[in-house]
């Protein structure tokens, strides 16, 4: 990862700043269910506020398709954010370019905050089309891209402003880089990567490039009946993929040449069918039952890896290790949750974890206020496992050598 500048590069005091934001919250009803975006550029928005920065918020809302959808206006977030920037005025402009931005600017002071409409109903954004973008940075002296949640996306907000600013990362773009980059970029060794999920198919990439970063790639949920179908065993009604079982078995040969051990599970949880209350047993992985699904890994698997965990420096998360929304194929998920967050708390492990499933997982387990790092970035967590480059963040470091 190259250099790039933060807010601490900035002067912002009597500028307008041009804050990238993600604000893709969930709603119902028009009422903002979760605030956890919003909450999280906090941040930056004080730090620019403080420092006499008119300070203007651009986000997308859903997928309107380069089309006004009322129920994806950003106006419902107002008072939500208002209510959390106490004491500053926050003020709606009904277009994100153009009058209506201009004239929500025009009344804007220092210390004050403007949230525009949905960038996304402007078909130019996703285009990253020119005049889109030099609509949008016209409006602004600087650009400020808080949204590493949107940096695989080489839209107009993300990467075309960026060229036309001088720009720099929000605080949560740089904590993103810079916990992610010491995760993966320089670690501290062993490490480990903990990849669950259901399907090795979309996670091939992320897959090849852990071999070459990992000591340990442990492999759990559905996608770990691919490696086990791969290597001769039985795996009864589980999910499957087995026309993945070539590239599962390619991916241990590779693992033999960089010395990277995978770990699969021993032993697993299975059932007849998902659902509260099912009979479960556990078996041997060579064990499964024909009419059984494996729901789970067993307690022998799950011991195994802590103790793998226990030896390691780092740790990589992404992907349950088993059905942990319907107890009890929660239980393998919680255990080496439970490890990795005491690993941490005794300062003997930096751990990182990223994607939807992974985060409600670790919620789930109780330990989500005790891993080093949440990422709650989605699609450019994972592309940024793939190790591949990331036009938001190429943006700001073309920037940062201008």
């Amino acid at each position: 990862m190259g250099a790039f500048r933060t807010l601490d590069d900035l002067d912002p005091d009597g500028k307008t700043v041009l804050v990238r934001v993600d604000f893709n919250v969930p709603l119902r009803d028009g009422q903002v269910t979760d605030a956890t975006r919003i909450a999280r550029s906090l941040p930056t928005i004080e730090a620019l506020a403080s420092r006499g920065a008119r300070v203007v918020l651009i986000s997308h809302l859903g997928r309107p398709q380069g089309a006004r959808v009322p129920e994806l206006s950003l106006k419902a977030l107002v008072v939500p954010l208002a209510g959390r920037l106490p004491g500053r005025r926050v003020v709606f402009a009904g277009d994100c370019v153009g009058p209506e931005a201009e004239a929500a600017l025009a009344n804007l002071g220092a210390g004050e905050v403007a949230l525009l409409e949905n960038l996304r109903f402007h078909p130019g954004e996703e285009a990253n089309d020119g005049d889109f973008a030099a609509a949008l940075a016209a409006l602004g002296d600087l650009y400020v891209d808080d949204a590493f949640a949107v940096a695989h996306r080489a839209h107009a907000s993300v990467v075309g402003v960026a060229r036309l600013l001088p720009s720099a990362a929000g605080r949560l773009m740089q904590a993103e880089l810079d916990n992610l980059g010491a995760a993966l970029e320089t670690p501290k060794h062993p490490v480990m990567a903990l990849i669950g999920g259901a399907k090795i198919s979309t996670k091939l990439g992320l897959l090849g490039n852990l071999l070459d970063k990992a000591d340990f790639l442990v492999i759990g949920g559905a996608m770990a009946n691919t490696f086990l179908h791969a290597l001769g065993a039985e795996v009864g009604a589980s999910l499957c993929e087995p026309d993945m079982a070539a590239s599962a078995r390619a991916l241990f040969e590779r693992a033999q040449a960089t010395g990277c051990e995978v770990v699969l599970p021993v032993d697993a949880v299975v059932a007849a069918k998902l659902e509260p209350g099912v009979a479960a047993e556990t078996v041997p992985v060579a064990q499964v039952p024909p009419d059984m699904m494996i729901l789970d890994i067993g307690p022998a698997t799950a011991a195994a890896v802590s103790a793998k965990l226990a030896a390691c420096r780092t740790l990589i998360w992404n992907g349950p290790l088993g059905c942990f929304e319907v107890p009890p194929f929660d239980a393998g998920t919680n255990a080496v949750a439970a490890k990795a967050a005491e690993l941490t708390r005794a300062g003997r492990l930096f751990s990182v974890a990223g994607g939807g499933d992974t985060l409600a997982a670790l919620a789930h387990a109780g330990v989500a206020g005790e891993i080093s790092y949440l990422s709650t970035a989605g699609g450019a967590f994972l592309e940024w496992l793939q190790g591949k480059t990331l036009p938001g963040v190429a943006a700001l470091e073309e920037a940062a050598a201008r």
